[in-house]
């Protein structure tokens, strides 16, 4: 469009930016595959994906985070806060979770499966898990204390935090373990039990 704004989400900067985080990620995948994790390294990744380390470090803190760091978190998130405001913050993940998974590509949904693999049978991956369930607890307190209106450190929204995120760790495993398992039907059949009460 003539005229927009190149650094605007969805300007020609911000394409550009997706595409090389994209590209950096596709080719580490492929390296990790080729010749294990642990063998690969950045400059390896960088050379693959025809950019420098230093441009390697702009998109990802360490080689960690090419696997750890989640794009899906900022889709969800909008989708979260653009739910109406008399659904109760389970009913608006839910219904947000299902919004961004009906719009992943195939693609997309098995990167994410192959990204979970990795950080399930890689042993200096899965010990920096913890620290990611940490922020993903915290990151979900802060957008369910915005909706209710209370603390972010209130126990309650602590642990309903902690709860979602529950959910989507049963999701992860279940996938690792199945491959042939349905990512969205999963993502909202755990959503369901939560908002229920999780009967058994």
């Amino acid at each position: 469009m003539a005229g927009a704004d190149p650094a605007r989400p969805g300007g020609l900067r911000e394409r550009k930016k997706a595409r090389t985080r994209a590209a950096i990620r596709q080719h580490a995948l492929r390296l990790f595959g080729e010749q294990g994790y642990g063998e690969t390294t950045v400059e390896q990744i960088a050379a693959a994906a025809e950019v420098s380390p230093s441009t390697f470090f702009r998109y990802f803190p360490s080689k960690e985070d090419v696997v750890l760091q989640d794009d899906f978190d900022p889709i969800a998130i909008e989708k979260f806060e653009a739910q109406p405001a008399e659904l109760s913050p389970v009913a608006a993940l839910r219904a947000a979770m299902r919004e961004a998974m009906e719009e992943a590509s195939a693609e997309e949904v098995e990167q994410w499966r192959d990204l979970n693999r990795l950080a399930a049978s890689v042993p200096e991956l899965r010990s920096r898990l913890l620290e990611e369930f940490v922020r993903s607890v915290r990151m979900a307190a802060g957008l369910i204390a915005k909706r209710v209106g209370r603390d972010p450190d209130d126990f309650a929204v602590r642990t309903l935090a902690g709860a979602l995120v529950g959910v989507g760790m049963s999701v992860m495993i279940t996938a690792t373990e199945d491959p042939e398992a349905d990512i969205t039907a999963l993502m909202d059949a755990g959503l369901a039990l939560l908002e229920a009460g999780l009967p058994l």
